[in-house]
């Protein structure tokens, strides 16, 4: 089945080294705040996950900002705890325990969402996922490839960008109380249930997102597809509205 390949922190604009929570330069935490050396392990990790393929140490460094010999410290601890697994080749990818790990992040959520995204890729036929808002960043949670299709776009659980760019951010500011100053985008989704973007996360791709809402009422999250080609979002909004419904229903009933 050809694919179409997203690879990890290229696809967020090839952003250069990658920086910390905070806003500091890789391993450069603020005064007074946390640990350097966890902190330098955790940018390893996450470069690591974000990737579509192994990367080998260099590649880490690039990726990181980190020095080569801190890399390799950082790595060979990850290995130890089986969070990062070291191929033939001496390439690392996530390792065994990263799965064991992300299946108590947002239990509820994922579980809910899981029957309703295997539907939505199916009645598609384009990759459907659920994500999360982490702070000023959507984040996916969790992802389903359709089973029967020719060609469809490969994502991976972990992709971050901002919640101001792109549809599954702008759905979930929609499932949120107004504030002053927000895209107009924001609004008209509010308005519809739904919204979508074209090359604001990555060029060239698509993406139809609709807020996802627990029994409060608190938006949680977001249903998404993400496509290459010309099909309305029109034609995608009744089924992502109903994937997000059927999610929200599961969740009441958690």
């Amino acid at each position: 089945m050809a694919r179409v390949d997203r690879t990890g922190p290229r696809d967020r604009g090839d952003l250069g080294p990658v920086a910390t929570a905070a806003g500091s330069p890789a391993g450069e935490l603020p005064d007074g705040i946390g640990s350097q050396t966890l902190d330098r392990g955790l940018l390893v990790l996450e470069a690591v996950t974000e990737a579509q393929e192994p990367l080998s140490v260099a590649d880490l460094a690039d990726r990181t900002g980190l020095h080569r010999s801190i890399v390799y410290r950082m790595v060979r601890t990850l290995e130890h705890h089986r969070l990062l697994s070291r191929a033939a080749d001496g390439r690392y990818r996530p390792g065994a325990r990263l799965a064991v790990l992300a299946r108590t992040v947002f239990p509820s959520l994922r579980t809910a969402a899981a029957s309703p995204l295997v539907e939505l890729a199916r009645r598609t036929g384009m990759t459907a996922f659920v994500v999360v808002p982490e702070g000023d960043l959507a984040v996916t949670l969790d992802v389903e490839e359709p089973r029967r299709s020719l060609a469809h776009v490969s994502y991976r659980p972990g992709v971050q960008h901002p919640l101001s760019a792109g549809a599954p951010g702008l759905a979930i500011l929609a499932g949120r109380a107004p504030v002053e100053g927000e895209r107009p985008e924001v609004e008209e989704a509010r308005r519809r249930g739904w919204t979508r973007s074209h090359g604001e996360v990555i060029p060239g791709y698509r993406s139809c997102a609709a807020p996802v809402r627990d029994r409060t009422g608190a938006c949680v999250g977001a249903i998404c597809v993400v496509y290459v080609g010309d099909t309305p979002a029109e034609d995608l909004a009744p089924h992502l509205t109903a994937a997000a419904r059927a999610t929200e229903d599961a969740l009441a009933g958690a």
